[in-house]
């Protein structure tokens, strides 16, 4: 990709797939370098980490020193794998609470391939010093915390589950604290606001300090960012089309990208089409959408999840830069010193207009003023929060709806929220009573700490044990994933997560409502 659009078609598609990757594999630049083996070898409608760097000013960042380091950032998705580009030190494994953590070969690994691709743009690195694939941040500590079984689906009780832990381990590392929490996911549930529980997580984690980035949704110019991103305090980021260059002023806001309304607005926009990150070969999304390979160790995906992750890292690099700063500074500042797109209508920018690190950076932190509004009780419902998304287990159908979590337990959302409020839903492994997982981090052999233990064996909400037949039989071989059945879906259907298309033809939603 260059500042212009590339004429040289022909002469790309000349280059297969598996020649594309050798060539990434060996002579991949860094971040900041100006002339990229990408410019040549992609074709022009995909965008890789080097040139979403350019789009977004990241090199000007690089330039001053500022990569990430000494800055955590949460992901809470679907897991990681342990390819290439996410073992190099900067990645740990926060605790599985989905599902898949009663099976020991599942247990932490990305079944889905949506968290891999999310930690690939905000983290990713092949090694430190400096050359190889890089994401936004490559020297920021990457904490994930697996909710999503390997087609997605998660109850809205395991994000608040998983939200509270981020805002009680937040200062687990001083060297890394927990400055960014990136929320690539959302729900069709229209509850109100001032009561919703997803979105009373969301600000208790911004009142702790962090900066919740969350994914706009993918539901096209006519419709309402989805939940949480309906909270006000929240950094809402929508997706931009590159247009086949790295030059900004002809990127147009992509057609699927949600906009919201005059209750809720994106608050500003990022590259989300056709972005190249980290694949997690033979995970649902690599089997399903096999188009979207590009060579042996990428995969390219659009939607708000791959804007917000743009966004999450960016946030990595300005903590970095002014550590003392607030969440709502640098909300503040994303919006005020963004690039205005000339294609773009005022409904298409919301508040602000595309990221633009250089602007940014070229300011003056300046405390912002934060408006005001009622915040959310977080009593609403359960089931107003989830929306049409319905959970069930397996061939037997069951379903998880109503006032009960994933336990199959009755769930109280306003005695939950004075807990998550004061800080004192999580108790060493035990979440609101629930035993989830174990007490503190272990580190492996090869370096990657993980939080430890799988407590919660033999829970069910259907009269079948979370253990059984239907996710036995699945296998993580280091490299593809198996099913003695040979199904790729186990069985689940819930909440979505925000990556639209996974392939260049006909965009197909990812939705798994």
């Amino acid at each position: 990709m260059s500042s212009s659009r590339r004429k040289a078609g022909a002469a790309i598609g000349l280059l297969s797939a598996v020649t594309v990757g050798a060539l990434l594999a060996t002579a991949a630049p860094s971040a900041a370098a100006t002339t990229t083996t990408t410019d040549w070898s992609f074709p022009a409608d995909q965008a890789a980490m080097t040139d979403v760097a350019r789009i977004i000013h990241a090199d000007t960042a690089y330039a001053q020193g500022y990569t990430g380091k000494g800055v955590g950032v949460a992901l809470i998705d679907t897991g990681v794998v342990p390819v290439q580009g996410l073992t190099s030190g900067n990645i740990v494994n926060g605790p599985d609470l989905s599902i898949e953590s009663q099976i020991p070969s599942l247990y932490q690994k990305d079944g889905y391939g949506h968290g891999t691709h999310m930690a690939g743009i905000i983290a990713g690195r092949d090694n430190t010093n400096g050359t190889g694939f890089r994401g936004i941040a490559p020297d920021a500590k990457l904490t994930s915390i697996k909710v999503g079984a390997a087609n997605g689906a998660v109850d809205v009780s395991q994000m608040l589950a998983a939200v509270d832990w981020v805002v009680a381990h937040r200062n687990d590392d001083p060297r890394n604290p927990i400055r960014v929490l990136n929320l690539s996911y959302g729900t069709d549930g229209v509850q109100d606001r001032d009561i919703d529980p997803l979105v009373h997580a969301a600000q208790t984690a911004r009142k702790a300090g962090l900066l919740v980035v969350v994914a706009a949704g993918n539901s096209g110019a006519t419709a309402k960012v989805s939940n949480p991103a309906i909270d006000r305090y929240a950094l809402v980021v929508g997706a931009t089309d590159h247009q086949g260059t790295t030059n900004p002023m002809d990127d147009t806001v992509s057609s699927f990208s949600s906009r919201g309304d005059s209750n809720r607005m994106v608050d500003l926009l990022a590259p989300g089409r056709s972005i190249v990150s980290l694949r997690a070969p033979g995970s649902y999304i690599d089997t399903n959408f096999p188009a979207a390979r590009v060579g042996d160790r990428y995969f390219k995906g659009s939607g708000s999840s791959e804007a917000a992750a743009v966004v999450s890292g960016a946030a990595a690099l300005l903590f970095q830069r002014w550590p003392s700063a607030r969440p709502q500074d640098f909300k503040a500042m994303f919006q005020s010193h963004s690039i205005y797109l000339p294609h773009a209508t005022s409904l298409d920018l919301g508040y602000g207009g595309q990221l633009d690190l250089a602007k940014v950076l070229g300011s003056s932190l300046v405390q912002a003023t934060t408006p005001v509004w009622t915040p959310s009780a977080g009593n609403g419902t359960l089931q107003g929060a989830r929306g049409t998304g319905v959970m069930t287990f397996g061939s037997d159908t069951a379903k998880l709806t109503g006032e009960i979590d994933i336990f199959g337990l009755p769930f109280n959302t306003a005695a939950w929220a004075a807990a998550s409020t004061a800080g004192t839903s999580w108790s060493g492994g035990t979440w609101m009573g629930r035993s989830w997982t174990g007490t503190g981090f272990t580190t492996a052999a090869d370096g990657m700490s993980s939080w430890t233990g799988r407590t919660w064996s033999g829970r069910t909400w259907s009269g079948r044990t979370w253990s059984s037949l239907d996710w036995s039989g699945r296998t993580w071989s280091g490299r593809t994933w198996s099913s003695a059945s040979g199904d790729a879906n186990p069985g689940w259907c819930g909440a979505s997560w925000q990556g639209l298309s996974w392939s260049s033809g006909t965009r197909t939603t990812a939705w798994l409502l």
